[in-house]
């Protein structure tokens, strides 16, 4: 399922415009995305949560020379599902 794929359930589900679904997502998404960035934790129970985890600076190698190389230190978007969603798949 795409960002459009899920647009057009979205609004099926919720009986409203594809437009007013479009404009819930992106909002939902928008709001996510500045919440991780100020290094906060969104949590929605039975889903799951998402959190930003700080990766610290490495070396690693080129697989193609086997030269070392130095990765820098990033910050990374972890997402742990809710147990509800991990019962719902298995």
């Amino acid at each position: 399922m795409n960002k459009s794929d899920l647009i057009d359930a979205m609004a099926a589900d919720a009986g409203i415009t594809k437009a007013a679904a479009k404009k819930a997502l992106e909002s939902f998404l928008g709001n996510v995305e500045g919440t991780l960035k100020k290094g906060g934790r969104i949590s929605l129970v039975g889903f799951g949560s998402w959190s930003v985890s700080k990766r610290a600076a490495r070396e690693g190698r080129n697989p193609q020379t086997g030269k070392t190389i130095k990765i820098a230190a990033k910050n990374v978007v972890k997402f742990k599902a809710g147990s509800e969603l991990s019962d719902s798949v298995n």
